[in-house]
Order: C-alpha cells, then structure tokens, then sequence
C-alpha cells in the first residue's frame, strides 16, 4: 500500500507549475533538508523520487533522435488512450486490459504490455513500478497537450522519419514554397510529405494552377487611352499580383479575352508579368495539429533543459534552440531548426546524413 500511495502522491507534484520551476523548488527543499541517513532519502522521500524520475527522462531527450521517436510514439490511438488511463492513476495491467473491454476492445496482457505500454516508457512518459503503469510528470503534461487529438495516425504516418510534422511546422510560420520548404526537409522526400499534408487536409495549395502573375507598373494610366474592358481588367489587378485565371473571375469576362486586353496593357506598359511558385499553407485542422506540434516541441525542449541543470550536464546548458523562426527577412546564414530537433544541430550534416537515414551515426 505504502509504494502504491507514494507513486499516487507524484502524480499531484506538478500542477501549475514549469518543469524548470518544479526542478528548482526541489532542489532548494534538498538543500535545506538534514536526512538522518541516505537510506531515509531513497525509502521515503517524494523528491528524491521526482528528481530519479527526471534524471532518466534527462538520459532520454539527449538522444539525437529523441523527437522522432516520441512523435512516433503518440501516433497511435491505443498508447494515447492507455497513456490517459494511467495518467489518471496508476494501474495494472490486468485493469487496463479490462478498461480497453469497455471500450470495446480486446487485447492480451501481453499487447498491451509490449506493444503500447513498453514504448510509453521508452520516451519517458510511463514508468513501472512494482507492477503497477504510472505516467511520468512528462507524459501527463504530453497527455494534456495530445488528448484532443486521439487520431493522429489517421493525420500522420506512423514509424516515418516526422517528414509531415517538420513541414507542417514550417507551415504554421506562414504560406511556404517548396524552395523554401527544402531548407527543413530533404528534397527527395517533401512532394510525398505535402502530398500526405494535403491528402489528410492538414495543408493546402493557394488555389493558384497558373504561376505566371500580372502586376500593374509605377506608370500612371492617367496617361493611356482606356477601353472599358481594359479599364475592367487593369482596374481589378492587386499590388500582390493575381493570375489570369481569377483576374478572369474577377472581371466576370472569359479567359481568352482576359489575354487579350493584358497583351494590350502590356504593350502600353501598364502590366507586368512575373513567374510565382505554388506556395502551401495550413487547413484550419492543420493549424490546430501544428499548434500542439509545436507545445510537444516546446516541452521537450523545456524537459532537456531544466534536467540538463539538474544533472549538471554543461554541455547542453544554455546551448538548446527553441524552434522560433525570427520575423522578418531571413538572412543567408540563419538556420531553420526542424520541429524534431531540440538540441544544437549543424544544418548541413542534417542534410548529409539523409542519405543514410537522417540520424544516422
């Protein structure tokens, strides 16, 4: 009973409050505390198991493939559902074999041990102790993030290197090209991602099929002899450009005499073309999956970092990049970090190991 009570207690150590916040609360608490032996520490202290918990989650986010691995992790809808049961309270096996019978599902012990729950503590969002499955502190807060999204293998591929999650998170800073989309994602794999994007209605194309657009000059047509029709059509060209096809729809005229009245404006230098690449951006769905993307990043950098301290591993103190891309232009030598990235990366050895896998050792 006394174990049982002891892991239930660790489940309410963390609410309202910043894993950094926790780490630095339990550190000041050891430092003040006078033990009358070590033994007291290990048998019954909350905070020395905390800190062991977090120790090992430290041991887990430093791996190089740690995002991958845990994004994969959450595409599937029976870990999801298990990971909110134990996030509730701790359990057996043999209870949340008969909570999936509820639900209408039928697994053995062994399934649900091996395939969905072993790959929890894998990430560090489970952990098990005397037989009884308990999220972690990491896995209750993913859990929170995750839990309105019980489908995310239905949105994204499960075992894949995240080649959907890093465009979709490109995405979510704004309309993108594939030019620009190459710089987070291998060429030779992103048309088959913003392909699945948009199979899943997660992204979407501007609508544009024509990439050739037409833009008014500096030169006043005050100046030019107008005819209705060519008034129409100049009049209804934006500063951001338009293709012929929806200049067409706009002026209510066809297509064929759209070209025609734009070679004419043309040829009073009025009009001006310019080659425009199909650019990707979010659905409305896609924007919400992004979104939590991102939370799940951001926690995983906050775990790397507020371990990293406690554990004293210089190496990574204050050298971890949040995934924020700056607003403004971008300069040549600025690097877009990838949404599976949490440590410190060299962008072209990101690149270069893509032939082998892209964390390749």
């Amino acid at each position: 009973m006394e174990d049982r009570t002891t892991i239930t207690l660790l489940h309410g150590a963390d609410k309202q409050t910043t894993l950094t916040d926790l780490i630095g609360a339990m550190e000041k608490t050891c430092k003040n505390c006078k033990p009358l032996s070590p033994t007291t520490c290990v048998s019954g202290c909350k905070n020395w198991k905390l800190k062991n918990e977090f120790r090992k989650l430290h041991e887990k986010t430093r791996s190089s493939d740690f995002m991958t691995n845990l994004l994969n992790t959450l595409k599937n809808k029976r870990r999801l559902q298990l990971l909110e049961m134990i996030s509730e309270e701790p359990r057996l096996v043999k209870q949340l074999q008969q909570k999936l019978r509820k639900l209408g599902l039928s697994h053995s012990q062994q399934t649900i041990s091996q395939e969905y729950l072993h790959p929890l503590i894998t990430v560090g969002l489970a952990d098990e102790y005397q037989n009884l499955y308990h999220s972690t502190i990491f896995g209750r807060r993913i859990n929170n993030l995750t839990k309105d999204f019980p489908d995310l293998e239905g949105f994204l591929s499960p075992h894949s290197e995240c080649y959907e999650e890093i465009a979709l998170d490109g995405l979510m800073k704004g309309p993108r090209t594939h030019e620009e989309l190459k710089e987070i994602v291998p060429e030779k794999s992103l048309s088959r991602a913003l392909s699945r994007l948009q199979k899943a209605a997660l992204a979407e194309t501007n609508g544009e099929k024509d990439h050739i657009f037409f833009f008014t000059t500096k030169r006043s047509p005050d100046k030019s002899d107008f005819s209705p029709s060519e008034k129409t059509v100049y009049e209804r060209i934006p500063k951001e450009g338009i293709s012929a096809r929806s200049l067409a729809k706009e002026a209510g005229i066809s297509l064929r005499r759209t070209y025609k009245y734009l070679r004419k404006l043309k040829g009073k230098k009025l009009v001006f073309t310019r080659k425009r690449p199909t650019s990707y951006s979010t659905t409305a769905e896609g924007f919400k999956v992004g979104t939590m993307l991102g939370a799940v990043h951001k926690l995983a950098v906050e775990a790397l970092m507020a371990t990293a301290h406690l554990v004293g591993d210089e190496n990574l103190i204050g050298q971890v990049e949040p995934n924020v891309e700056p607003t403004g232009k971008k300069s040549k030598n600025e690097r877009v970090v990838p949404l599976t990235t949490i440590q410190p990366f060299n962008q072209d050895d990101f690149f270069l190991q893509d032939s082998c896998g892209p964390h390749a050792k």
